[in-house]
């Protein structure tokens, strides 16, 4: 566990909230008419000051209340991202009880495991979907009494369900009495209390429950936001969309954006997230490597069907810009001819571009998996910086973080305040710190062994140049040959993902003689490339086992296998009709490669490719 010495957070490290529920209260008072949430109901945008979210959580503490929810016990919440999530998560804080978050993009099988290992009594639902997961598994489930939903529908005698607002009793104002029993709760909150049960989506494995606290939380969001600079105002918009039952957008997106009194903006879906953007005008939005990598292909796709001159002036502007970011941003020493270069180049391409991420876009956050230094550089070079970070579940999640004043592309950043590193003698990353988690949730012998002395076990390999953090793959994912060598795979996924006709890739060849990979085809590019060439094919299914098709992927890969150490060149491949996806099983939630459950689902074709005979 932890040492004493990170229990005293408040005191010893100036912040100024006890716990996550103050916080809301203190800037409920600070910022009491400002904007505090925005989010689309039937088809409008509504919002809710500070005052009025304040007011809503304590109406759901009310509730709570009533339902017999006592300071420490477990309160599930199984939705998509929307305002009734946040205002649960508070309605429960403020209770002294703990949130369990539960991705809504679960299973019947996980819920259930979720509940039952939590103990959870209460299921907050956003709807009917959610519900029918319940109702499926509610006679397994040990502890459960009691079903709200953040939209009306009818439940069964066997199952029953309570609105969000009938529970809140929102036509009811909070009573002076009502007010002062809650606050008392607020009030007896210490730091070290537990807020959430995060239970890890897992690559592998039965999930475990991390065990994070007020102070934990708190103090990664002040200590996240100081190293950000200057750069932000009293006035930011925040576009959320991950979700909120990753750390990384609880943290950022939601705890660290209430804590500086901005506005918290709801995205309706992922797939709504560009309408959104020129609707809301976020100024910072959170995500994860993924969508960049969407976004830069997307880009360059369009770039691809222009005219020959205007692809010219687009190359032309992107050797600028990284010029340009090299030596403003790296080493600190632009010209002045260097600068007006890229000022010309802004102004002629970058700018149209940027409209695109509405017009007021600061900078992206990103973390949860490694972002290609490609990608990073592409987005700083046309205006719109990703700050790229790194820390895990149990780490609340961020440990490091690149800013406008540290930066080095392929690094994860400077440390932040109060927070040690060092690696084992295999390259693995130890840490230490006030954001490290007290624990696994009832699993002891899991948390001696991944906390020694206050040193938390990262699992990831990585090296440190000149205090920049660099990470190079996940311990447990470490592919070895069978000539004995150590390869990362996702840096070999990332290069091939960078091909404009690779979207999605999977390199295999743990105690193999070579490596191979699974690959989505960018669809749009082959079925241009078929139509281009006159290729005839029935499906998708028969369109990429086409020679011609095959042909041309494998003059691509020979090309990317060029930049390549021998023993790291991707021998043989073969090409997927549909992408990896969450309800395929294939991906995480946070949309990392569930490398298990693709290599048990594709296993055939895999070891199809070592048993041909060639090499």
């Amino acid at each position: 566990m932890v040492t004493e010495k990170y229990r005293r957070v408040m005191c010893m490290y100036d912040i100024p909230f006890k716990s996550i529920p103050d916080m809301l209260r203190q800037n409920s008072v600070k910022y009491a008419n400002k904007l505090a949430l925005k989010f689309k109901k039937q088809g409008r945008f509504v919002t809710l000051s500070y005052g009025e979210f304040y007011n809503r959580a304590l109406m759901a503490t009310r509730g709570l209340i009533k339902f017999g929810v006592k300071p420490g016990d477990r309160v599930a919440i199984l939705s998509e991202n929307r305002v009734g999530w946040v205002i649960a998560d508070m309605g429960i804080l403020c209770r002294g009880a703990v949130t369990v978050p539960i991705y809504a993009t679960s299973t019947p099988e996980q819920i259930e495991y979720v509940l039952n290992h939590s103990g959870a009594e209460v299921v907050f639902v956003s709807n009917r979907v959610q519900y029918a997961k319940l109702r499926q598994i509610y006679r397994n489930v040990k502890h459960l009494r009691q079903i709200v939903s953040f939209e009306r529908f009818l439940g069964d005698q066997e199952l029953p369900v309570c609105t969000f607002y009938q529970m809140s009793e929102i036509d009811e104002p909070i009573s002076a009495d009502e007010r002062k029993h809650i606050e008392a709760d607020i009030d007896g909150i210490h730091v070290e209390d537990l807020l959430t049960l995060i239970y890890t989506s897992g690559t592998t494995g039965v999930p475990k429950g991390v065990c994070l606290t007020h102070a934990n939380i708190l103090f990664d969001a002040w200590y996240g936001r100081k190293k950000v600079g200057d750069v932000l105002s009293e006035n930011e918009v925040m576009l959320s969309f991950l979700p909120l039952s990753h750390v990384l957008e609880r943290t950022v997106g939601y705890y660290m954006t209430i804590m500086q009194g901005y506005l918290m903006a709801f995205a309706e879906s992922i797939e709504k997230v560009p309408e959104n953007m020129n609707e809301v005008g976020p100024t910072v939005m959170v995500s994860v490597p993924r969508l960049f990598e969407k976004i830069y292909s997307r880009i360059l796709e369009n770039v691809h069907q222009m005219s020959l001159v205007k692809r010219k002036l687009f190359h032309w502007a992107l050797d600028i810009a990284k010029e340009y970011v090299q030596a403003k941003h790296v080493r600190n020493d632009c010209s002045a001819l260097l600068s007006f270069k890229y000022g010309l180049a802004d102004r002629m391409v970058f700018g149209k571009l940027r409209e695109r991420f509405g017009s007021r876009m600061k900078f992206f956050v990103s973390g949860g998996a490694p972002l290609d230094k490609t990608v990073n550089e592409f987005f700083w070079g046309i205006g719109i910086p990703i700050l790229e970070g790194y820390g895990l579940t149990e780490t609340s999640p961020a440990v490091t973080m690149n800013s406008f004043e540290q930066m080095r592309f392929g690094s994860v950043g400077t440390l932040l305040e109060h927070t040690e590193v060092r690696l084992d003698s295999d390259g693995e990353i130890l840490l230490r710190g006030p954001q490290v988690m007290e624990g696994y949730y009832k699993d002891e012998q899991a948390t001696r062994e991944t906390i020694e002395d206050g040193w938390f076990r990262t699992g990831d390999i990585g090296h440190i140049e000149d205090g920049y953090l660099f990470i190079t793959d996940r311990k447990k994912e470490l592919i070895i040959t069978a000539g004995g060598k150590n390869i990362a795979p996702q840096p070999l996924e990332n290069e091939l993902k960078l091909d404009a006709f690779v979207s999605s890739a999977f390199v295999y060849g743990d105690r193999k003689p070579y490596l191979v990979a699974l690959l989505v085809p960018n669809l749009e590019r082959i079925i241009e490339y078929a139509k281009e060439r006159h290729i005839d094919y029935y499906d998708l299914d028969d369109l990429v086992r086409h020679e011609p098709i095959e042909e041309m992927m494998r003059q691509r890969v020979a090309r990317i296998n060029s930049r390549l150490a021998q023993y790291e060149s991707i021998k043989k491949f073969v090409l997927l009709p549909r992408d990896f996806s969450i309800e395929g099983g294939e991906l995480t939630p946070t949309l990392k490669l569930r490398r298990k459950v693709i290599y048990e689902k594709y296993k055939d074709r895999i070891e199809g490719m070592y048993s041909d005979g060639s090499n």
